[in-house]
């Protein structure tokens, strides 16, 4: 079988595997006898298997920040469950101690005939000293009895609470046990494009990959002749420099699934510790970085604020000036340096603002 039959079965099977492709198509049938009249199974180009495996990888990201975000909330509802549950202990034990006091000074009280153990330290030929005394014990006790009632009203809240959040901490492991299955299927189907990408001969596999370069350099160019990089003129923060010379010194190393560093990373891992490093605390997921983070206009955008790009904020990088940006692009890339405008831009957050 000569080469561009090899590139054609590998492609097809391609389009036949990724979710993103129409009904599959079987692989081209031998050349029809004249006069056959048996139709060409069409051939898919490169461009539009890059165009589709990019769009795997998009999908796959969503997917990939939707698990880690289901993950990060049952986790943290766990950690809530924890304090909760100390605090009830904590709560249960302070209440034993007070009712234990409350019950000794009772009991002292009877064996001294009805008159409380504190008032007779005071007892005077002086009725009116006396009686002033003694109605202070009187409050005293009855000031532990309202406590009593009062910190097992909020232990009874609290225990209730602790119900509810039990509950929701349920709601939440279900929907990261979902989204973990979902994020498996997409896997899958990248593994099985991996492995057919790889078995193209050197020189495809390079055409690949200059496709994937010249769609990146063609959206740059739109982006700059649309004159948005003239309206950009404000210099970074402090801390946004921090967060810039974190990420840049990480060029060159992988981007894997779900990495927070220190030795690979996915694209909001990246971003993560990059503000990390700055001293500012940012969302886990890119997702969440746009819906929570402060948002700024484009034409607004400066060094250190964070390009949130695909309409479905499915990836994000770091501008750094000058019409570029520092980003982890997919599984099988490094972390790099790229045009700003290389990809859709959803919109710029802004971590310090």
């Amino acid at each position: 079988m000569n080469r561009r039959r090899c590139v054609s079965v590998a492609i097809t099977v391609v389009c036949a595997l990724t979710v993103l492709a129409g009904p599959a198509h079987a692989a081209p049938a031998p050349t029809p006898s004249p006069g056959a009249g048996a139709p060409v199974a069409p051939k898919k180009s490169l461009e539009e298997v890059r165009a589709e495996i990019d769009a795997l990888y998009r999908q796959a990201a969503s997917a990939t920040d939707a698990y880690n975000l289901a993950e990060e909330q049952a986790k943290k509802q766990s950690a809530e469950i924890v304090r909760l549950s100390k605090a009830i202990v904590d709560g249960q034990e302070r209440i034993d101690d007070l009712k234990r006091r409350a019950g000794a000074a009772a009991r002292a009280q009877y064996r001294n005939g009805g008159i409380p153990e504190e008032a007779k330290l005071v007892l005077t030929d002086d009725p009116r000293l006396f009686l002033e005394s003694t109605n202070r014990v009187v409050q005293g006790q009855k000031a532990t009895r309202d406590l009593l009632t009062e910190l097992q009203k909020r232990q009874d809240d609290l225990e209730t609470y602790t119900r509810d959040a039990s509950a929701e901490y349920g709601r939440l492991e279900a929907n990261r046990v979902k989204q973990a299955r979902t994020k498996k299927l997409i896997q899958d189907r990248i593994a099985a494009a991996e492995r057919l990408e790889s078995r193209l001969e050197v020189a495809e596999r390079e055409r690949l990959r200059e496709l994937e370069r010249q769609a990146q350099n063609d959206a740059q160019a739109k982006w700059l002749a649309s004159g948005a990089l003239r309206e950009i003129g404000s210099s970074a923060t402090a801390e946004g420099r921090k967060a810039i010379a974190y990420a840049t010194a990480q060029i060159g190393k992988p981007y894997v699934w779900g990495a927070e560093g220190p030795d690979s990373f996915d694209c909001s891992g990246l971003t993560l510790r990059a503000w990390g490093a700055a001293g500012r605390g940012i969302p886990r997921t890119s997702q969440e970085q746009w819906r929570l983070l402060p948002r700024v206009a484009v034409r607004d955008l400066r060094p250190g604020d964070l390009i949130i790009y695909f309409a479905d904020a499915s990836h994000v990088g770091i501008y750094v000036g000058d019409g570029r940006m520092v980003h982890a692009p997919r599984p099988g890339r490094d972390i790099t340096v790229a045009g700003a405008g290389s990809m859709p831009i959803l919109g710029v957050v802004r971590p310090d603002k």
